[in-house]
Order: structure tokens, then C-alpha cells, then sequence
């Protein structure tokens, strides 16, 4: 992995995050925020990778991330999404959901606009603290929140209220929640359940509900197949990777033995999503790949071999089918590397955007990757 630059940064990273690329942008992502936790002064930080690889005059490799600026944060960051280029919604452990604007001109960070206490167990109003807001996604000018009170917000980006609150979505913790489609969100929880919502009806309850069988296993993590929105893999307290088709059953296609501890995140590639990413408290970061190589791609050209055994439900069309739902992707088509052989702390999220791969570590240390399918 000579290809990783580290960053020591003297606080326990939480979340990491590739700044959104500009739809015309040829140029690889450059610039990452990442949040802290379980430090006495926990932070929002925006770092630039733009010289990353080069060679100094005197031949030295200019390697790290340079710090751009940053800001304090109140309580443990648990989760944060880019809204757009300028703007970072950051999910606190007190419950408040913060946007925070990057002002590129003269690189300085500002609170832009703050929700206080979007997530609380008792009252809001209380003096005790909120619940810890766990999740977020954004599709802007809309931003999702989950928490610990199971409470799922709606708000829209410059406006003080919330759009819409379903206050009792889930007796137990929800831990994440992503956009399925533009109306429509899923959520993971603390019981191994996932649950999709209509955020259209006015009935706040799920529409449809999954399940892990028996155990209920906590899930901390879901990612949506970027293409095929019905392809969501998720993972959880007991490290495995479970792949779900949300047409069908209640339960995963597929449970993939992954790592030995909890898995904090799981993502697709988003331009490339044959590649999957996970990280874990056991300090591994997994890559999997179920691309094959060319000859073996299924065609319409060629009926015979070994591309039908491959694709029993549709040889026809390549780009319907997905390798993620065959019932045992890991017999022959997919590759898993763990990028990090040898680290001992958790690998507490990651981030990926088109060749580059960012990671935050409980080492007190951001790792970029820019090369990763060199």
C-alpha cells in the first residue's frame, strides 16, 4: 500500500468525506472534511490532497493532507454528509444537526445554520441532554436525520423548521438511513431491521419492513446500489456483509462473512459499483470486487461456457444484472482485499470517489489512497 498517505491528526476521526465533485469535473476529488469524536475538543476539519504525489525540487514526496481549517464541534461527531461544495450537515452526538459552510475564499469554517436538539428522549425543552442524532443523508436541499430516539427528521436546507417529524418511527435506536429514491428513505436498526419510508404518506409508519432472521443483530451502516435501487447492502454489530433485494422476501439475498467485529460502514463505488468498501472496529478495510475480467462477462453473443452458469435468472442483458445478487457472490467472481493488513484500532468510516479513498481511524490518523485501482 505505498500508495497510502497518512495523516496524524492527534484526535480519534469519526467520519470522513470527499468533498462533491463539480457534474463537469474530470479531475480527481482533492479536497475531504472529517469530524472527531471522544476528544475533550472534538472538531470539524477540511483538508486538501491537491499536491498529493507531487515531487518537491529537492525529489521529496509531498505527501500528506494539508489542513485548510477547521472548527469546534459540540459533542462527538457521528455523522456528516457534503450538502453541496460549500456546505457540511453534521449529526452530533447531543442531538443538534449543524450545517457548516466552508468559505473557500478565505478557507475558514462557519456555522451556517443549526437545528438544536433535533433528536431528545424525554422533552426537548428539558435540561437533560438530546439523544444522539446517528444518521444523515442529504439530497438538497432536503436533509434526513435518525437518532437514538428513534425519531426520523425531514428539514430543508434555510429553513427553521423541521418539514416533516415522525417522533415514534422506531422503539429502538435507528443507527443509519439513506435516500432509496428521492421520496423515499431506509432505515437500519438496533433490532437487525431495515425499513423503507414514504416520506409522501402522511401515515408514519414504514411501508415495508426486512429483516435479519432470529438473531436481530444491530446494523450500523447502509449504502444504496447507486444504478439499481433495489440492491442495498448493509452491515452490522457481528461484521457481516448482507446484500438485500428490497423487491422481494423480507430478508437478504445474500450474508457474506466479513469482519470480526462491528462493520461501521459499508459503501458502493458510486460511479463503479461492482466495488464495494467496508471498514470495521477490528481495524480491517475491505475492498470487494465483483468485476470479472472481460472474458468472462456474460454476452448475448456468446450462450455458452461458463457466462450462462454465472446468470441463471438473465444472460440477456449484462447491465440489469447484478453480480451482487447471485446467491453466493463469492464462489467465483469476487475478489476481497483487505486494504490494511495490519492495523489494530477501529477503521471508524471511510469514503470513496472516483480513484481516491479516504479513511479516519481510533489511531488518531486519516489515511488517502489515490491510486486505488492503479
Amino acid at each position: 500500500m505505498e500508495d497510502v498517505c497518512a495523516k496524524f491528526v492527534s484526535q480519534k476521526v469519526s467520519k470522513a468525506r470527499w468533498r462533491p465533485l463539480p457534474a463537469a469535473a474530470l479531475q480527481p476529488p482533492d479536497v475531504f472534511a472529517t469530524g472527531s469524536w471522544d476528544n475533550e475538543d472534538n472538531r470539524i476539519s477540511i483538508w486538501s490532497v491537491g499536491d498529493l504525489g507531487n515531487v518537491g525540487l529537492s525529489g521529496e514526496y509531498q505527501g500528506e493532507p494539508q489542513l485548510l481549517c477547521d472548527i469546534r464541534h459540540n459533542g462527538d461527531v457521528m455523522d456528516m454528509q457534503f450538502l453541496d461544495q460549500e456546505r457540511i450537515v453534521v449529526a452530533s452526538s447531543t442531538g443538534n444537526v449543524t450545517i457548516f459552510r466552508h468559505h473557500q475564499n478565505n478557507q475558514t469554517l462557519s456555522a451556517n445554520q443549526r437545528w438544536e436538539k433535533a433528536h431528545y428522549h424525554v422533552d426537548r425543552d428539558a435540561s437533560c441532554g438530546g439523544a444522539a442524532c446517528t444518521g444523515v443523508i442529504c439530497s438538497n436541499p432536503e436533509i434526513v436525520t435518525v437518532g437514538e430516539d428513534g425519531r426520523i427528521n425531514l428539514f430543508r436546507a434555510d429553513q427553521k423548521d423541521a418539514v416533516r417529524t415522525i417522533d415514534n418511527a422506531d422503539s429502538s435506536t435507528l443507527h443509519a438511513v439513506t435516500f432509496l429514491r428521492t421520496t423515499e428513505i431506509l432505515t437500519v436498526n438496533s433490532i437487525g431491521q431495515l425499513k423503507i419510508w414514504d416520506l409522501r404518506q402522511q401515515r408514519n409508519e414504514p411501508s415495508q419492513i426486512f429483516s435479519l432472521t432470529g438473531d436481530r443483530v444491530p446494523l450500523h451502516c447502509v449504502d444504496r446500489h447507486p444504478n439499481q435501487q433495489h440492491i442495498v447492502a448493509t452491515g452490522g454489530q457481528d461484521g457481516m456483509l448482507s446484500i438485500w433485494d428490497i423487491r422481494q422476501g423480507t430478508m437478504p439475498v445474500s450474508l457474506l462473512n466479513a469482519h470480526e467485529a462491528e462493520m461501521w460502514e459499508v459503501h458502493f463505488h458510486p460511479s463503479n459499483p461492482d466495488h464495494l468498501f467496508t471498514c470495521s472496529e477490528d481495524g480491517s478495510l475491505w475492498h470487494w470486487d465483483t468485476s470479472t475480467s472481460v472474458s468472462e462477462k456474460p454476452s448475448f453473443l456468446h450462450q455458452g461456457g461458463r457466462s450462462t452458469t454465472y446468470f441463471s435468472h438473465n444472460t440477456i442483458n449484462q447491465s440489469v444484472v447484478s453480480a451482487w445478487l447471485s446467491n453466493d457472490p463469492t464462489k467465483d467472481r469476487m475478489e476481497i482485499t483487505n486494504l490494511i493488513p495490519n492495523q489494530t484500532l477501529s477503521v471508524n468510516s471511510l469514503d470513496i470517489l472516483g480513484p481516491c479513498l479516504v479513511y479516519g481511524t481510533d489511531a488518531e490518523a486519516i489515511y488517502v489512497n489515490r491510486h486505488l485501482f492503479a
